[in-house]
């Protein structure tokens, strides 16, 4: 019988994996000895915080559980919170106090936690899987145990030993006699609950109900072996039996037709879908996050597809890692979500390096996955955020890079350094080496004499070494005498009015560094005779960065220092000359300065004016000595002048300057150009190489933009300040020539000319056109209009009659004038004569009819030179002028009547005459209307069901052919009038299937092109339809009056309705006669509007209206009107124009 294991496989962190079946328990034996709380776990897997992980155990029902864990201290940041929780969600704090109780302890020793899990007096409901989590700060661990429940134990003949009892109360336990009662009692129902157990043994094979789940889920042989094989399951044949039979026996739900899923898996940040199948669609459905409500958001999505019920899940997060649910009503389904993160993969790895001593160094490694979180190590040892804070280095994170810095890196910051994610990991070494300090001056032995300086000067690579001075190996203090100073690369040790106890062995150390620097100080101590000493004054001048003799080269803005060392016994007195005038100044920006054996000249920012010839004149009582220095000031030269642009074109300018009037002292070596468009601030260098000409095209500019343009001079100091900016200009171009020049027209003194735009106009525009002509034989231009026209025609006046001209255009706009279009023959000044001749339009040639009330507008074009003379008349006599309008221009006439009326018919002849030549057109218009009503409409003849009805033909044809007639009839009962004939060319026609019974009248009415007449010809008479061998006499009785005036039984109510949407407008009215029905937008009538469809059905009235929009919005009213009265309903339609 094998022995109860913990459960040997680890669930991943924040998951909770099946555990294995606890084993049946052996028989009682004694305990074994427990191994050493230090002794380190099994090496099955990585215990990570844990020293030791909660067991799995088995106890009886009413006896105690104890579940013991150990946590590592000195893993954890801080004091770890602990919690126990049994499955996956369900937190046993809640239940503190009752049966549950916790415990923990802390050895500050070996910094080992223990805590422990207490269940009194255990039932059945504590059996499952139990979870223990360990938190800290940002240090996370987890492990599960199962604790399994088990009935009370039996003996051999199995009975419960806890059946036996002694009797008496407050006795010992071996005291009394047994008290077999109890036993007796429950003997039947202990045979039952074995009966039962066994069954269910049988049934379950010793498997727990979360193994079962995972078998129901598979769906393959190899999955079933898997599984039996993970968790050591030997009974194969009777779990796929049992497993059968489970399948079979489902218990249909009567809430769900498909249920979720046991579990379901997404990658982080992909979304997933739930789906339910419901039975009934109208049941309401509730889902359920860890038993919180799931409210609709952006993250959560519900959807009804029929019977199915989705929730989508956006953007997976490991906080979306928890079991769901759905209710409805009392039914409710279960599933888990896992959310895999996917694994951090390293796309840039660390990389070696070699810094020094200081330096700033930064370890940077880019991952796959932004917020990712990495692990960096040193030598194996984890770098926390904690540690940080003591040592020089802090962690960044920039998206995907995570950089390691050191701000200022020492020598115990090298190593290896290894970053690791849960993809992957990468290594780098990180070198640090002292820095290498080079002696660029050493110090020099000294010997001095007595109230002598002594000066130790040392120079090395590095200006931020500092460092400190001893002598014979004590350090120097700065005092009066002594100055130690530090400008940049070097060091100075300065001792003021040497002592004999100055004498000694000095050395320079520089802080940081393995090196020293010595020298020793000699002091001499002479003693002679005073004898006064004469020497003439000598100037010793050196000059550096000459040109030439005694000259020296500054650029202004430079600091200059002239040291001039004299000599001369007695000390001579210095005198400094800037041309014939002394100077004396001590203090400000020029100043001297005066030492025993030098005299210095300096000038703090050498500027223009400091340049000139410079004189240093020295004496003494022996003699004097004068040397001489120019100093030549060099700097940028001025910004060119006269900075302007000479002439544009389409996309070029031409750009003009003038030299500096000062050059800086140097040469200029050329010009540096830059253009921006106006109102920018964004300057654009035109050429990176100096440009040594002084005219400039400048070139890719865009048509129509205003520039403004800049010029530097560069000389070998540097580049000018810019000079002004060019006034503001446009590049522009003229257009092209004007094209198809040609000649219209030619008199005796004038000519009139016409072309086209040019191809290319420009961003200028064109303002207009310039005509000039010259004489042939001549070659002098003459303009014919001194403003341009606007226009593509114009008229040369005033020109000499027969001479031979040649004519050319030109187009004109703001860059000037464009290339000429001329003709290419001359052009003879000579009146051209042409014979009148009409022409006639085509639908002029035949009748022109024309509606009464329209408009009569017939233009008619013709020729001739001179122009002829234009004549209407009608019957032979002139047209009438107050209803004829006509207007005769140089090609064409106009006939124009406002409203044409039927006497507006007949021939109208048009004449157009050049003297003795002319030219002749006729032209018929006829002026209809609609015809009268047929005449004299009569009932002739009837016989059974059949009528014979005749008219005569209208007085008034409405002066056109009368094309049919348009035949009604109507029940003298209801006087409601049906077509009968439609376009009936004769005036007589036979109406059949009359109804036996019923009298008939009949109207015609007349149809020409114009339509229908306006009102019908009724009949005299009736058509009364008897029945055969049957003779009906009329009871006498007053016929009833059903007259009665109009009277809107439905009402037009108020709307409003969407633009582009139809719409329309009901109401319903009731009259007799049928009343006439108007309808009327703003008490306007609506005419044979297209967008309006008016219809009456039986006295229901629909005004539809074709695709609203807002203009269409106002009062409509409907009017309905008969012989006995009117009614009028209104209502207002508004139309909104969606958003």
């Amino acid at each position: 019988m094998p022995e109860a294991k913990p459960a040997a496989k680890k669930a991943p962190k924040g998951k909770e994996a099946p555990k294995e079946a606890p084993a049946k328990e052996a028989p009682a034996e004694p305990p074994k000895e427990a191994p050493p709380e230090d002794q380190s776990p099994t090496a099955e897997e990585p215990l990570g915080i844990f020293l030791k992980r909660p067991e799995s155990v088995s106890v009886e029902t009413g006896t105690d559980a104890v579940v013991v864990a150990k946590v590592n201290g000195k893993d954890l940041p801080g004091k770890p919170a602990i919690k126990w929780f049994k499955g996956k969600w369900q937190e046993l704090d809640s239940k503190s106090g009752a049966r549950f109780s916790f415990k923990e302890s802390h050895d500050s020793a070996s910094n080992v936690y223990t805590v422990e899990l207490h269940i009194g007096k255990v039932v059945l409901g504590d059996r499952g899987d139990y979870r223990l989590e360990v938190k800290a700060k940002d240090t996370c661990d987890s492990c599960g145990f199962n604790i399994d429940v088990e009935a009370p134990r039996q003996d051999a003949t199995g009975q419960n030993l806890e059946s036996f009892k002694r009797a008496g109360e407050g006795k010992p336990e071996d005291a009394g006699e047994l008290d077999f009662s109890g036993l007796l009692k429950k003997r039947e129902v202990a045979a039952e609950e074995e009966k039962k157990k066994k069954k269910k043994d049988d049934d379950d094979l010793g498997i727990p109900p979360e193994i079962w789940e995972l078998l129901k889920g598979a769906t393959k042989k190899s999955e079933y072996e898997k599984i039996a094989f993970q968790y050591g399951i030997t009974d194969l044949r009777g779990m796929l039996k049992r497993l059968k039979k489970a399948k079979v026996e489902v218990k249909k739900s009567a809430a769900f037709t498909t249920k979720l899923d046991p579990a379901y898996q997404v990658d982080k940040g992909n979304k997933i879908k739930l789906i339910v199948e419901i039975s009934d669609p109208d049941l309401p459905l509730k889902w359920y996050k860890n038993g919180q409500e799931i409210k609709p958001s952006s993250k959560y999505v519900f959807e009804n597809v029929g019977k199915k019920r989705i929730l989508t899940i956006n953007k997976c997060t490991l906080a979306d890692d928890a079991a769901y649910e759905v209710a409805v009503k009392d039914e409710k389904c279960f599933t888990e979500l896992f959310v895999k993160e996917p694994p951090v993969l390293i796309v840039t790895p660390l990389e070696d390096q070699q810094v020094f001593v200081g330096d700033r160094v930064e370890l940077s490694v880019e991952v796959s996955e932004e917020g990712a979180q990495v692990m960096w190590m040193k030598d194996g040892v984890e770098m926390t955020r904690e540690e940080s804070f003591k040592a020089r280095y802090r962690f960044k994170k920039d998206g995907k890079r995570h950089i390691l810095i050191f701000s200022d890196v020492a020598l115990e910051d090298g190593g290896r350094f290894k970053v690791i994610t849960n993809g992957g990991q990468c290594e780098a070494d990180l070198i640090v080496e002292e820095k290498q300090l080079e002696v660029l001056q050493d110090i020099a032995d000294l010997t001095v004499k007595a109230a002598e300086q002594a000066v130790f000067k040392c120079e090395v690579s590095d200006e931020k070494v500092t460092g400190k001075w001893y002598k014979n190996g004590v350090e120097v203090r700065p005092s009066k005498r002594i100055t130690i100073s530090h400008i940049g690369r070097v060091h100075k040790l300065v001792i003021d009015d040497v002592r004999p106890e100055d004498e000694g062995d000095y050395t320079f150390v520089p802080d940081g560094y393995a090196l020293s620097l010595s020298a020793k100080l000699n002091f001499l101590e002479i003693k002679v005779e005073y004898v006064p000493k004469q020497e003439p004054p000598k100037i010793h001048l050196d000059c550096s960065g000459k040109t030439s003799d005694n000259t020296i080269v500054v650029v202004a803005g430079n600091k200059l220092r002239l040291d001039v060392s004299i000599t001369g016994e007695p000390p001579p007195v210095a005198t400094w000359l800037k041309g014939d005038d002394v100077f004396t100044v001590t203090e400000g920006r020029v100043r001297i300065e005066q030492r025993a054996d030098c005299s210095s000249f300096l000038i703090e920012s050498a500027e223009r004016a400091d340049e000139g010839r410079y004189t240093i004149k020295v004496t003494n009582p022996v003699g004097e000595d004068v040397a001489s220095i120019f100093l030549r000031v060099v700097d940028v030269p001025d910004p060119p002048e006269a900075v302007r642009v000479t002439s544009v074109g389409e996309d070029w300018a031409i750009l003009v300057w003038e030299p500096p009037k000062y050059d800086g002292g140097q040469q200029v070596t050329g010009y540096l150009l830059e253009r921006k468009k106006k109102g920018s601030q964004r300057w654009m260098k035109l050429n990176f190489e100096v440009f040594t000409d002084t005219t400039y095209e400048s070139t890719k500019m865009i048509e129509g933009v205003l520039y403004e343009m800049r010029v530097f001079a560069v000389n070998a100091i540097g580049v000018s300040q810019p000079s002004m900016n060019t006034k503001p200009f446009m590049p522009i171009a003229p257009t092209s020539a004007p094209q198809h020049l040609t000649v219209e027209d030619v008199t005796d003194t004038t000519t009139t000319l016409k072309w086209r735009p040019p191809d290319r106009i420009g961003a200028g525009g064109i303002d207009g056109y310039l005509v000039e002509y010259c004489v042939e034989g001549s070659e002098e231009w003459i303009p014919a209009n001194k403003e341009p026209v606007e226009r593509c025609g114009f008229t040369v006046k005033d020109l000499p009659t027969g001479a031979k001209i040649l004519f050319r255009v030109v187009g004109v706009n703001i860059a000037g004038r464009s290339e000429p279009a001329t003709l290419v023959q001359p052009v003879t000044i000579r009146e051209i004569v042409q014979q009148p001749k009409i022409r006639l339009p085509r639908h002029l040639r035949q009748t022109y009819i024309r509606k009464v009330g329209e408009q009569l507008n017939l233009v008619i074009p013709f020729q001739g030179k001179p122009r002829p003379q234009v004549v209407w008349t009608k019957g032979g006599a002139p047209v009438d002028t107050s209803r004829v309008h006509v207007r005769t221009s140089d090609f064409d006439t106009v006939f124009f009547v406002r409203q044409a009326a039927r006497s507006d018919s007949g021939e109208y002849e048009l004449t157009v005459q050049i003297e003795n030549m002319k030219d002749t057109a006729t032209i018929r218009i006829r002026v209809v209307e609609k015809a009268g009503p047929a005449e004299n409409v009569m009932v002739k003849e009837v016989w059974g069901t059949n009528a014979l009805v005749e008219w005569q033909p209208p007085k008034d044809n409405g002066n056109s052919e009368i094309t049919g007639y348009f035949v009604q009839k109507a029940d003298k009962k209801t006087m409601e009038w049906f077509n009968v004939y439609e376009h009936n060319r004769h005036t007589s026609c036979t109406v059949s299937d009359l109804i036996v019974g019923n009298e008939y009248y009949f109207r015609v009415f007349t149809e020409n092109i114009c339509g229908h007449s306006d009102s019908p010809g009724v009949s005299k008479n009736t058509a009364h339809i008897l029945k055969k061998g049957i003779t009906f006499k009329p009871l006498e009785y007053k016929e009833h009056d059903f007259r009665m005036a109009p009277k809107f039984l439905t009402p037009l109510i108020d709307r409003v309705v969407v633009a582009g949407y139809a719409a329309a407008l009901n109401c319903a009215v009731r009259g007799h006669p049928k009343p006439k029905v108007v309808w009327m937008k703003n008490k306007m009538e609506i005419h044979e509007d297209p967008k309006f469809l008016m219809t009456n059905f039986q006295g229901v009235l629909t005004l539809n209206i074709r695709r609203p929009s807002p203009f269409d919005a106002g009062t409509y009213s409907c009017r309905a009107v008969n012989e006995l009265g009117e009614a009028l309903a209104e209502c207002r339609l508004d139309v909104r124009v969606p958003q």
